[in-house]
């Protein structure tokens, strides 16, 4: 019986890939500062959102790992083929953006949380891990790469052991706020929603899980274009959905443990604002004891090192593949120069975000804000694509896909709308 788990447990892990990465990048610091200010501030009222956004955004990221396996090509080089460039150099410029001030933002979470263990000054920590990111972006081989990315994902688990430790948790009360939508009519209160879903349903995922499944068939030997558009078969689809879905799954798992903790103890201590994930930490320390609280700081920066490799990344596969450039992680150094070159800018100049003195702590919340805006730009592209049958072939959306991917970004659109409205009153 035991050899027969092992060995389902095994096939299951060799299944996933790009989809559980993805997920797991999507916790990163800016998201656990965000959760953790929702359940401080909010208390469960906003649990909801994560049953909601579990199945949305699970949605996108198959549309955008569909693109990539039926076409063979990354999400910018799909919008390069067959959109206008105007539209490609706008939704570009947007992601780089949205993405160096994420890395600035995790980079500066990163350095807190070491400090909560180690005195250590905030400069020079941004500096080191910066540099680890870099170094093991260029010189690690992808499948080490992807591997390493893999099993980091498995440090989230330290907010569900975190959550666990909280004594006085009512699960049944917890359960019925995780069904009962909730909403605040007041500026804080949108402003948090906006950041959730833009942490939750976010651009860098979308165009690092079309390019992931791109590399993941070069590593498989599909060198071509046209070799990794013949593998897109049923069956790679079958186990791409378990992958994207179990991994969209385990990103909300982690949302859902993070607000509950958060709202049980901080919430009815009446901490109130959170102003970083550190913050939320070293404020759980009474009510989880010191193992735990090692752990929840622990896992920032562990998030932060599988996050900010997926920020820079995608960045660098968005503007290479809309200016034509070879890129590919599963190159070397001399063979795409300047898909590493965007890569390096993007990690330097979110570490300069810390260094200028720029404060880092809002920047985690204003940064998924910012991802929530340009999010429906992106999402209108994607589902213009892969409801397209020349695009995608066989492999096109059904009519029940193209109508939640038409929901998803009009929720982001609205949501988006709502969020400037109340920023501007």
């Amino acid at each position: 019986m035991r050899k027969f788990f092992y060995v389902r447990l095994n096939k299951f892990w060799k299944i996933l890939g790009p989809g559980f990465t993805t997920g797991a990048a999507d916790d990163d610091p800016s998201g656990i500062a965000t959760y953790s200010q929702a359940g401080a501030q909010f208390g469960l009222s906003m649990l909801w959102l994560a049953p909601l956004s579990f199945p949305l955004m699970s949605l996108v990221q198959e549309m955008c790992a569909r693109i990539g396996i039926a076409t063979g090509r990354g999400l910018a080089a799909n919008i390069r083929r067959h959109f206008p460039r105007p539209i490609l150099y706008f939704v570009t410029f947007l992601l780089i953006g949205a993405n160096i001030l994420n890395i600035g933002a995790d980079l500066g979470a990163m350095a807190q949380a070491l400090q909560l263990l180690i005195p250590v000054p905030t400069l020079y920590i941004v500096v080191f891990f910066a540099v680890v990111s870099l170094l093991l972006q260029i010189f690690l081989s992808y499948a080490t790469y992807a591997r390493y990315l893999k099993w980091l994902a498995l440090i989230l688990l330290a907010y569900v052991v975190s959550a666990l430790s909280v004594s006085g948790i009512d699960w049944s009360k917890v359960l019925l706020k995780a069904v009962t939508p909730e909403f605040l009519f007041n500026r804080e209160f949108i402003l948090m929603v906006c950041a959730i879903l833009g942490t939750t349903i976010s651009p860098y995922l979308f165009f690092w899980q079309t390019s992931q499944e791109v590399e993941d068939g070069i590593e498989k030997g599909r060198t071509s274009i046209a070799k990794r558009a013949d593998a897109a078969t049923p069956k790679a689809m079958r186990s791409m959905q378990i992958d994207v879905w179990f991994g969209m799954l385990f990103s909300n798992l982690i949302m859902f443990f993070i607000i509950a903790a958060t709202a049980f103890t901080l919430f009815q201590s009446g901490a109130g604002e959170i102003t970083s994930a550190a913050d939320a930490a070293l404020a759980l320390r009474p009510f989880v004891g010191d193992l735990s609280y090692m752990i929840f700081a622990l896992g920032i920066i562990g998030t932060g090192l599988l996050a900010i490799p997926v920020l820079a990344g995608s960045a660098a596969y968005a503007l290479s593949e809309s200016l034509g450039l070879r890129e590919g992680l599963n190159k070397k150094w001399h063979q795409a120069v300047p898909f590493y070159t965007i890569l390096i800018f993007s990690v330097v100049v979110g570490a300069l975000i810390n260094v200028l003195g720029i404060d880092s702590i809002k920047t985690l919340i204003y940064s998924a804000i910012l991802n929530g805006l340009v999010a429906p730009f992106i999402l209108i592209v994607i589902v213009l694509l892969s409801q397209n049958k020349q695009v995608m072939g066989k492999y096109v959306n059904n009519p029940i896909t193209t109508i939640f991917g038409w929901i998803v970004a009009g929720i982001m659109s609205v949501v988006g709308v709502i969020a400037v409205y109340s920023l501007i009153q």
